[in-house]
């Protein structure tokens, strides 16, 4: 069985694989000042509550955007699962060929996307990832990293408005009915969704006639792509799992050099 691990700033997603097969996974809140017997004790507690147990694991893979908690992480895995963690960086192998200016500066979590879209569904193909931050990735036909678009998250983007306007109250990430709204929340609220939904498939759009992408896929994952996803003209599929099948992959491609 093999635990995977992706860590985010915002949410801890983890998964559990017997095989090719996803056995469960659970999303948990980041948190920074956790220690490792922290995440030991309520990663043992998921996997005891559905029936699992740790010395069932025989393999620990993590990605990161978070270096703060790679020690803590780290540890647990050694102390609590008895195995050390694989950890997607440089070194690993990820059989896609990164063409970036320092493919070291790619997070982890836009590679182990990459692995995971390209494998599952082919190229070319664009993955737009709804986390903290927004990321847009392209992948050409043959299983190049062409490269990608970095943009405020929504809800960072949420936040600021109500931070930075005085008169305009905190409100839920919710999609009015129409576009014209008759009162400040809706009217907030509309802005925030379709907004975002604007810039998503702009930059969609400027990602596939720069690089002649026209026919390529569009896989949207991350906790808000089903909100904005149904709403835009590009995107075809939601994936919410595509980086815990990203990871297994990656696992799968190293197994034999741990």
């Amino acid at each position: 069985m093999i635990l995977v691990i992706d860590v985010g700033n915002t949410n801890i997603v983890l998964g559990i694989y017997e095989e090719k097969q996803l056995l469960k996974s659970w999303r948990v809140s980041t948190d920074k000042n956790k220690t490792s017997d922290e995440y030991g004790m309520l990663i043992d507690r998921l996997f005891t509550y559905n029936g699992y147990k740790l010395d069932e694991v025989d393999a620990v893979i993590i990605s990161s955007v978070v270096p703060p908690l790679m020690y803590s992480l780290q540890s647990m895995s050694i102390k609590y699962c008895k195995k050390e963690a694989l950890v997607v960086g440089p070194g690993i192998k990820t059989g896609m060929n990164i063409i970036y200016d320092n493919p070291r500066e790619v997070g982890a979590d836009r590679i182990v996307n990459a692995v995971s879209a390209y494998q599952k569904y082919g190229g070319p193909i664009i993955i737009v990832d709804f986390g903290t931050a927004t990321t847009f990735c392209a992948i050409s036909e043959g299983g190049d990293y062409l490269g990608g678009v970095i943009s405020p998250g929504i809800k960072i983007s949420s936040e600021a408005l109500f931070q930075r306007a005085a008169k305009l109250p905190k409100v839920e990430l919710r999609k009015p009915e129409k576009v014209i709204c008759r009162n400040t929340v809706n009217s907030m609220q509309s802005g925030i969704i379709y907004g975002y939904v604007g810039l998503v498939d702009y930059i969609i759009d400027r990602m596939k006639n720069e690089y002649g992408l026209e026919n390529a896929k569009v896989i949207a994952t991350g906790g808000l792509s089903t909100m904005i996803a149904s709403e835009t003209k590009n995107i075809n599929n939601i994936d919410k799992l595509l980086t815990l099948e990203g990871l297994r992959i990656i696992y799968e491609l190293n197994k034999d050099t741990i």
